[in-house]
């Protein structure tokens, strides 16, 4: 299983909100958020990370350049219009295995993610499964609703009455960078709806609950954040 991060955002709410660190590199606990998503992947015994970042922070690529890592660390530097091409971007690194898919800012307990995972590989015939939880904390948060078996059958407006929203973590097959050149045609522009697509297109994509994930987006999360992990223990 390999590993990719998804840090292109720019940050921009947490910047109005008078934050001047790039959000890849804001301290939670004393550690950069990402550089807690790389120790979670090595945790994890991932066989590589692969980051994509934006070119307006170049202290973000620096930081990574800089890093020792134990597996090997690539870093894709691009600014991208949404959080689906930036995925895109890294279909090169992640095409021949399954991977862990993050974006920077979701903080939750190491044991969440290891638990995901171990969950995510038992789920033999799946194209994609998706951390989902009943924590809502998100002004756009993407709800899921799934049948008995766990299986999604339907993401945002179409599951409104849905209690579960996404984690910000999920676990893919590469068979789905099939579907690139299909979404780009359609002019999709979110990796929710590149999610929507993959349903539509009738891939297998599952859900699996995990407990309370915090998405890092603005200034008091970051105190939410620290004081989720601080009742924790987590470092």
């Amino acid at each position: 299983m390999k590993m990719g991060i998804i840090a292109a955002g720019t940050g921009e709410r947490l910047a109005a909100g008078g934050v001047a660190t790039p959000k890849p590199l804001l301290p939670i606990r004393g550690k950069p958020l990402i550089m807690r998503m790389i120790e979670a992947g090595v945790r994890l015994q991932v066989s590589s990370i692969v980051c994509i970042v934006n070119d307006l922070n170049p202290a973000v690529a620096a930081f990574l350049r800089s890093t020792q890592c134990p597996v090997p660390l690539e870093l894709v530097v691009r600014t991208t219009p949404s959080s689906m091409e930036s995925l895109f971007c890294l279909a090169p690194y992640l095409a021949d295995e399954p991977f862990l898919l993050s974006t920077v800012d979701a903080v939750c307990p190491q044991a969440t993610m290891e638990d995901f995972v171990s969950n995510a590989r038992k789920v033999l015939d799946a194209s994609g499964v998706l951390a989902v939880t009943r924590f809502v904390d998100d002004e756009k948060p993407l709800r899921v609703a799934m049948n008995d078996l766990n299986r999604i059958v339907a993401l945002g407006d179409a599951a409104q009455a849905s209690g579960l929203v996404t984690a910000g973590f999920y676990y893919f097959r590469p068979e789905i960078f099939a579907e690139i050149a299909s979404a780009r045609a359609k002019n999709l522009t979110a990796l929710r709806q590149f999610l929507a697509h993959l349903i539509a297109r009738d891939y297998p994509i599952y859900g699996i609950p995990v407990s309370k994930t915090i998405d890092v987006d603005y200034p008091d999360d970051i105190e939410k954040a620290e004081a989720f992990l601080m009742e924790l223990n987590e470092p």
